[in-house]
């Protein structure tokens, strides 16, 4: 999944995005609210993080422009002001939720994976399709009662695809939601990860789970095999 993180504390722009990178996230930056509505118009993101007190342009009225603009990825705003009627008016910008600052990097993915589910129509952690399940939380994989071991990107790269299922999705698409935008956008590299979760995944072509669509991209089969495991308490 790739984010932005609009933030205009270095310090903890930079503890953030190294945590949030260690989750499995993409992330983008901007220091100023002018940087990250360029940003936000600029690429498709599955989620923001937007700091209220920013420079050049605060990030209520960030989020404003954003809205404005028909743009409608999930927000979670940070704020320091700890009243009620900022939080207000933050959700009535247009954000989806808020972190009142400090708080535990745990609660914010928790909150932001939260809202990529919801953003995809899904309410549980656990995404089911078919006799394929994974876990947004614990990061597994399952294929009937086998765990099936995925490298990173290959885990992200799945889980974008169980969150839209039945969408067609281009190679630049499937690029910009693994990386940052400073990766090479004329990488081959989606193929080769898509070969290997065929590999991994439907080896025999049971189930034609990813389907290729000449010229257009790819996409996930919408499959109706009940799925019956448990992960458990």
């Amino acid at each position: 999944m790739r984010i932005l993180l609009v933030e205009d504390d270095i310090s903890l722009q930079h503890n953030l995005k190294v945590q949030l990178t260690k989750q499995g996230y993409s992330v983008d930056l901007a220091s100023d609210g002018e940087e990250g509505l360029f940003q936000c118009v600029e690429y498709n993101y599955d989620a923001a993080i937007i700091d209220v007190g920013l420079p050049k342009l605060d990030g209520i009225s960030l989020i404003k422009k954003v809205r404005e603009k028909q743009i409608t990825f999930p927000i979670i705003i940070l704020t320091a002001r700890d009243n009620w009627q900022d939080k207000v008016e933050g959700l009535d910008a247009g954000g989806d939720d808020y972190l009142t600052k400090p708080f535990q990097t745990e609660e914010l993915v928790a909150r932001l994976n939260a809202l990529i589910r919801r953003a995809s129509g899904k309410a549980s952690p656990i995404i089911q399709n078919g006799v394929f399940s994974l876990n947004t939380s614990s990061f597994e994989v399952k294929k009937n009662q086998q765990t099936i071991t995925l490298s990173g990107y290959e885990y992200k790269l799945f889980e974008y695809l169980m969150l839209h299922p039945g969408e067609i999705k281009s190679k630049t698409v499937l690029t910009e939601h693994l990386y940052d935008q400073d990766f090479d956008r004329d990488s081959n590299v989606i193929e080769v990860f898509i070969r290997r979760l065929r590999k991994k995944l439907d080896p025999d072509n049971t189930y034609r789970l990813i389907e290729t669509l000449r010229g257009q991209g790819y996409r996930l089969s919408i499959l109706t095999d009940p799925v019956t495991e448990s992960y458990g308490e």
